[in-house]
């Protein structure tokens, strides 16, 4: 039997336990480290979410770090920091999870949405300036995959225009551009700890940032919008005495998350090379199929592989995406899709965004599908998925 009958023989599932395209990985240590706190006098808002902020902060070099909840909460601040309010438009991608446009509604504001570059599926720079109006305050670039947006001309242009960068980096810590880390180039950057990403807090987020004005502000926002800071408060009742000064809201995390968070972080290099070591397996497996595109790099930054997104080539292919997606899933590998475009959502249709606006992002959607990348995953888990996608890519070849 050929090689191209075992991956064709359809009674063979490539393999017996389901490979999830995610899964965090959890130490010894890790448990550990939360024990620890469990153990101690504070749960939250104790000192251990200060040395988390300080640790990612020293890790992306930058000069201040604050955490949230989720994400979401992180973005959420960031926006509120920025001055976003009703009226303003916010530019962004719509090849992104909802939050990075969300945020801006839970400020009042407008999410505009630039289509992407063909090649790498980040928000197209040289699209930015059409978009631009009196109402702009900010440009939310997405680091799509954790491969980093091309910055360098989004923050010429934002300087140009007095427009304040909020990075959506949820996918790329650890991601260096042009030598330099993601974390210190943007006026704020958000990095997620959800499950899936490169380290996890369980949920959480935080903010990066070089500016000390937005970080006093963050710090405000994700606590009710109250400080005990005796050198803003109006009056003073006495040493118990706090201010709520603005409407904030609950978003801090707990120290539970960020004892957690400070001893993956101590991993993530290791993580970040398991991760590369996969995506290259992949990238190699598949440069001589012309069914499907391997992602895109560009030669000027460094991925932190939070996704590997194959492209299919359906002109080549007597199958839907959705046959091959499940015919991927038979074959006990978990693929996924990231993203439906932000636009294309109902919740979004009733705001009045339409199909057609950003045609890249929308035809890219057709066509991708998300195969397993993370560090827990072993090299037999890479062979499987290498043996599953050339399996189904043979059996739907329209040769």
């Amino acid at each position: 039997m050929s090689s191209e009958d075992e991956f064709v023989h359809k009674d063979h599932k490539s393999r017996e336990a389901y490979l999830p395209y995610s899964k965090q990985w959890i130490s010894e240590e890790d448990i550990q480290a939360v024990v620890d706190v469990l153990r101690g006098d504070y749960l939250t808002t104790g000192p251990y979410i200060e040395k988390f902020e300080q640790s990612i902060a020293k890790y992306v070099d930058a000069k201040y770090a604050v955490a949230f909840s989720s994400g979401t909460a992180a973005l959420h601040g960031a926006c509120f920091a920025a001055g976003i309010m009703d009226g303003d438009e916010v530019i962004t991608t719509p090849m992104t999870f909802a939050a990075s446009a969300n945020c801006v509604l839970y400020q009042g504001g407008t999410p505009v949405f630039v289509d992407i570059d063909k090649d790498t599926y980040n928000i197209d720079a040289k699209k930015i300036p059409k978009s631009i109006t009196d109402r702009t305050k900010a440009i939310i670039p997405v680091d799509f995959t954790g491969q980093p947006a091309d910055l360098d001309e989004i923050l010429e242009i934002a300087k140009a225009n007095d427009l304040i960068v909020i990075e959506d980096a949820a996918h790329a810590l650890g991601a260096t551009y042009k030598g330099r880390k993601v974390g210190s180039l943007s006026d704020m950057t958000m990095f997620s700890f959800h499950p899936v990403k490169q380290i996890t807090t369980g949920e959480g987020g935080i903010i990066t940032t070089n500016n000390r004005v937005f970080y006093e502000k963050l710090l405000q926002f994700r606590s009710h919008g109250i400080t005990r800071d005796k050198s803003k408060v109006q009056d003073s009742h006495g040493p118990w005495y706090y201010e709520m000064q603005f409407l904030g809201y609950n978003y801090r995390m707990t120290d539970i998350q960020a004892a957690l968070g400070i001893s993956q972080l101590t991993k993530n290099e290791r993580f970040l090379k398991w991760r590369k070591k996969y995506a290259a397996m992949y990238n190699e497996a598949f440069s001589r199929m012309d069914m499907l595109d391997t992602p895109f790099q560009n030669r000027m930054i460094e991925s932190s592989w939070h996704l590997y997104v194959i492209r299919l080539n359906l002109s080549k292919l007597c199958g839907s995406r959705k046959e091959i997606f499940e015919a991927l899933q038979n074959e006990n590998i978990g693929v996924n899709v990231h993203y439906i475009p932000v636009h294309l959502q109902p919740y979004y249709s009733e705001l009045g965004y339409k199909r057609g606006i950003c045609p890249n992002a929308e035809n890219l959607y057709e066509s991708i599908i998300s195969l397993p990348l993370f560090p827990a995953m072993t090299e037999r888990d890479a062979e499987d998925v290498i043996t599953a996608v050339k399996k189904v890519m043979l059996n739907y070849s329209n040769k």
